[in-house]
């Protein structure tokens, strides 16, 4: 029976979430390529240390942590955060530009209503982060589209998003490492998106979800955080499930001016009242203590991620454009629909990726393929799997 009233027209007009919707096709794959790889979502494949689980546990039974805490999280975290901030930035962080999220998605919704209202534009680059862009829709806020093309490397350009510009544009979002392609943006095209926003007065609002995953040898992804005026204009958001492999206690951050971060406890006032706290304590210890733990992890995803580019270069009909820590990017050798190459590649391949067409339009070509799922030997029949579909 259907209810009397009607949703909001914004949420409805939005799809389903898509990664359940690419899920149902486990159900209907018949096992004949053997079990299912699940390459759909970006989740940690190796879990957290037992001595970080134990921890929480331990929190988990305190009468303390099952209080209300600070709206913007515990100051243990919020110092530990400004601190690894700072360490990896070279530059000092105040703490009372931290606030702590639950995860980073609530830290995306939370910057975007504090920075526009419905009838703004957020410029938005293509492919972009699913999440994103159902975020700005139920908000009522345009996603103004920005060509990140695979020719670039899916970098997008700042001159081609100047070209964009409009007095309803309130902020740039960039993901990087990025999610879905895994580009990792250059320094000096971060420099010149920040440029870009400083002179339209408008935020700059950088995703780094997956900041501990960079390439071996690069130390930072950017500098803008050791120029002074940094706070008027960068918005950095963090999570702390991919690198503490901890996605289900839910932890995020946000970075930004003092001045906005009392906005942003507004809305979280709000939204979560505190986060959740069992882990936060937790969280703030493992930051150093279990640093080499995290160092081993990017060790072994860059791993996984040459194993993945290997398998995908001798793989006919198959070509890998992108690729980072957690992400392959890669054109599949059908007709350009990427929902029905997923299902076919689901259904007849027993292998679950998300289509391109996930992501933004002109994907149709392209399917993303999340490795770090899985561990090695799970990954090293993926060739055998792709080169029998074609």
């Amino acid at each position: 029976m259907l209810p009397l009233y009607a949703a909001n027209p914004l949420v409805s007009a939005v799809d389903a979430p898509p990664i359940p919707a690419a899920k149902a096709w486990i159900g209907l794959y018949d096992g004949a390529r053997g079990p299912m790889i699940d390459l759909s979502q970006a989740v940690p494949g190796t879990p957290p240390p037992d001595e970080l689980l134990e921890r929480i546990a331990a929190a988990a039974r305190s009468g303390e942590t099952a209080r209300y805490g600070p709206i913007l999280g515990d100051p243990a975290l919020r110092a530990a955060c400004a601190a690894e901030v700072a360490r990896h930035s070279g530059a000092a962080i105040p703490v009372e530009s931290v606030a702590i999220t639950a995860g980073c998605n609530q830290a995306f919704l939370t910057a975007m209503l504090a920075l526009a209202k419905a009838g703004d534009a957020v410029l938005l680059p293509a492919p972009w982060y699913f999440n994103h862009k159902m975020i700005l829709d139920m908000l009522g806020i345009e996603a103004r589209i920005l060509p990140a093309r695979a020719e670039n490397g899916f970098v997008p350009d700042a001159d081609e998003a100047a070209a964009l510009f409009d007095a309803r544009v309130k902020a740039i979002v960039l993901v990087t490492p990025n999610n879905p392609t895994g580009a990792v943006y250059p320094p000096v095209t971060i420099a010149r998106f920040a440029a870009l926003a400083a002179r339209h007065r408008i935020a700059l609002v950088l995703d780094e979800t997956y900041r501990d995953f960079l390439p071996a040898g690069q130390a930072r992804a950017h500098d803008l955080f050791a120029n002074t005026e940094w706070q008027q204009t960068m918005i950095q958001l963090y999570s702390f499930s991919k690198a503490h492999a901890i996605p289900g206690h839910r932890l995020g951050a946000i970075v930004a001016a003092p001045a906005v971060i009392r906005e942003i406890e507004k809305i979280l006032d709000c939204v979560q009242i505190c986060p959740a706290r069992p882990a936060q304590g937790v969280v703030a210890w493992a930051i150093d203590a279990l640093r080499g733990w995290r160092e081993q992890q990017r060790r072994e995803l860059a791993a996984r991620a040459a194993l993945c580019r290997d398998i995908l270069a001798r793989a006919p009909g198959w070509r890998l454009d992108s690729i980072g820590a957690y992400f392959a990017y890669v054109a599949h050798p059908f007709a350009p629909d990427a929902t029905a190459a997923a299902r076919k590649l689901a259904l007849e391949g027993g292998v679950l990726g998300l289509p391109g067409s996930y992501f933004g339009p002109g994907q149709e070509t392209h399917l993303r393929i999340a490795f770090a799922n899985v561990d090695a030997e799970k990954l090293a029949g993926l060739g055998q799997r792709l080169t029998g579909l074609v």
